[in-house]
């Protein structure tokens, strides 16, 4: 799965580590999204949607 996470976050002027922080997970957890070496779980997707105020298809494409 493809994301822009990290253009998003770098948009909003925000670190990895203030991204977890937001989402309650750590700063690795967000590196390895970003990265695309893990993809988030249907809830934290949803967290991640909320906290850009976006749809989560609007973060998160299929390959």
């Amino acid at each position: 799965m493809e994301n822009n996470v990290r253009g998003l976050r770098a948009q909003l002027g925000w670190s990895q580590a203030e991204l977890a922080a937001r989402l309650d997970v750590s700063r690795q957890t967000i590196n390895a999204i970003e990265t695309g070496r893990y993809d988030p779980s249907l809830p934290l997707a949803f967290a991640m949607a909320k906290v850009f105020g976006l749809k989560i298809e609007e973060i998160f494409r299929p390959e």
